[in-house]
């Protein structure tokens, strides 16, 4: 690995797309994009919209980024620490725009202070003169038998810090869209993606695959709509969320489902206007239960208006409250699981 920092867009890449369904209204094929892939298109463009922007990480040299999601090889002796964090968030001060990758947000850990010291108080204490434009980006919560030290969430973590941004993407869309968002803006932004949605194809509108095409930050998406009860998550859960519904319509039960999308500041307006329809709340997260995500909804739901709407307690489904082992059946019975979800539906209805 060299020690290069990418200044100018590489030479463009392909996406691999493939053709899957037709838009009813117009007949047009709709391509299927990963979200790896994604966050690549996101890269490409804003590297070659600003020359400001330039991409710290780890193994592009022989690997084309940790996940292929492509950054820029620093040296061994700043990985995972406050070495290559600290010069992003120096260069950031400066006036460029750096996208740093980090392997796994575990690893995050060694550069806290420069996250929330350097990148997120900066420009707060420095009465607005020297803003942070940074996106600190990578793989966050739980993959598959990489154990304690690679599986944690951090959404409550870096969510809990005045000064930072917290986006968790979970569709294509939602990458592309977010990270391009995130770049541009002037605030230090934490962007949570999930290792396992890297290789998922998602379908793209004409509208996403637009290099102006973003996704504003603070703005939930409802995924499905319903009448019954709310399903709040975000990144991966998601998807199990979308899966539970569809269960549970068979049975007459239809589920509200909310893309969070980002975790600070918090889409709770779409969260209140889904509970005064539905009557009832589920959220869902892969992170730890205690002040974790679902906490903070369900605490701003209890304390504003929507309160009143609730025929029954809000319910949370979350990872469990231990390290993450490294046994699959262990491992399994750790994360948020779609029958979890059916049980804290049917447990709220009452059914």
């Amino acid at each position: 690995a060299g020690g290069e920092i990418l200044l100018r867009p590489a030479p463009p890449r392909q996406a691999a797309v493939s053709l899957k369904r037709r838009d009813g209204d117009r007949g047009a094929m709709r391509p299927r994009v990963t979200v790896r892939d994604a966050l690549n298109q996101a890269l490409d463009e804003e590297l070659e919209r600003d020359e400001r922007v330039f991409l710290l990480g780890e193994e592009v040299a022989q690997y084309d980024g940790a996940y292929k999601v492509r950054g820029s090889s620093t040296p061994p002796s700043l990985r995972y620490g406050m070495g290559f964090t600290g010069i992003a968030v120096g260069a950031a001060m400066a006036g460029l725009r750096p996208v740093c990758e980090f392997m796994t947000f575990n690893f995050s850990m060694q550069a806290i202070d420069q996250v929330i010291n350097s990148a997120a108080k900066t420009c707060y204490m420095s009465a607005g003169a020297i803003p942070v434009p940074i996106v600190f980006r990578g793989p966050n919560g739980a993959s598959a038998g990489v154990a304690a030290q690679h599986s944690q969430c951090f959404a409550a973590w870096y969510g809990h810090c005045p000064g930072l941004k917290v986006v968790s993407p979970w569709s294509s869309e939602d990458a592309k869209g977010l990270l391009k968002a995130s770049i541009r803006d002037d605030n230090p932004v934490v962007m949570l993606e999930n290792e396992l949605l890297y290789g998922v194809p998602f379908e793209m509108s004409e509208q996403a695959q637009s290099k102006d095409f973003v996704v504003p930050i603070g703005k939930a998406k409802i995924e499905r709509e319903g009448t019954h009860v709310t399903l709040v998550a975000h990144s991966r859960p998601v998807g199990h969320c979308l899966e539970a519904a569809s269960i549970l319509a068979k049975e007459g039960v239809e589920c509200e489902v909310i893309n969070l999308r980002t975790i600070r500041p918090m889409d709770i307006e779409t969260v209140e206007a889904s509970v005064a329809k539905t009557n009832h709340l589920v959220t869902v997260e892969g992170g730890w239960p205690q002040f974790g995500v679902g906490a903070e909804i369900c605490a701003r739901i209890m304390e504003g208006s929507a309160f009143n709407y609730l025929d029954a307690p809000a319910v949370r489904v979350t990872g469990a409250d231990v390290p993450m082992p490294y046994a699959k059946i262990l491992e399994d019975n750790c994360i948020p699981q779609v029958k979890d979800i059916i049980f804290a539906v049917k447990k709220t209805l009452n059914i």
